[in-house]
């Protein structure tokens, strides 16, 4: 059997939003770690929208633990997950898998109970299947990005649409 590509997702959904909770369950996910810029909210938003703050409700309620995972700068980061009640992890580095593999390990979560979901290919997929832990491609929330991300979406626009055009372990078809 052909082994799927670095950049490949094990699933991907239109939205983190539309990811049921028992999703989780069924695959044995105890933790979720989430991109924050154009996952959970656009890159301006300063402060959590409410479907992010019903998400997080939701996943503790069924025993989840939720942080943000971001290559976005403490402050940014900080200021957003105080709002949450949650831990973030700031400057990830993402696509390099290093710094995702120490979080990992000295927070002490196991590989197979840890899902990483974001919104793009060659920095949130890349890092987390690097890492050996399950991925979850989403769609942008919004067309707006900063810079580096446009840039970084100029090269994953082929490899994304082959992961879209095949409907890929779509969640919630």
């Amino acid at each position: 059997m052909k082994k799927k590509p670095i950049w490949f997702p094990t699933y991907r959904a239109n939205s983190i939003f539309e990811i049921p909770v028992s999703f989780y369950a069924e695959h044995g996910i105890k933790v979720v770690l989430s991109d924050l810029d154009n996952t959970l909210d656009d890159y301006r938003v300063k402060t959590p929208s409410l479907r992010t703050q019903e998400l997080v409700k939701n996943l503790k309620e069924a025993g989840i633990d939720f942080y943000i995972a971001s290559n976005n700068t403490s402050k940014r980061v900080s200021l957003y997950g105080k709002e949450l009640g949650i831990t973030v992890f700031s400057g990830l580095m993402k696509p390099f898998s290093g710094p995702l593999k120490k979080l990992i390990e000295r927070q002490g979560f196991k590989k197979e109970e840890v899902v990483l979901i974001g919104d793009q290919v060659l920095t949130d997929v890349k890092a987390g299947n690097k890492a050996g832990i399950m991925t979850i491609l989403t769609e942008p929330i919004s067309e707006g990005d900063i810079i580096w991300t446009r840039f970084n979406r100029v090269f994953e626009k082929k490899k994304s649409k082959k992961i879209l055009s095949e409907n890929y372990n779509l969640i919630g078809r």
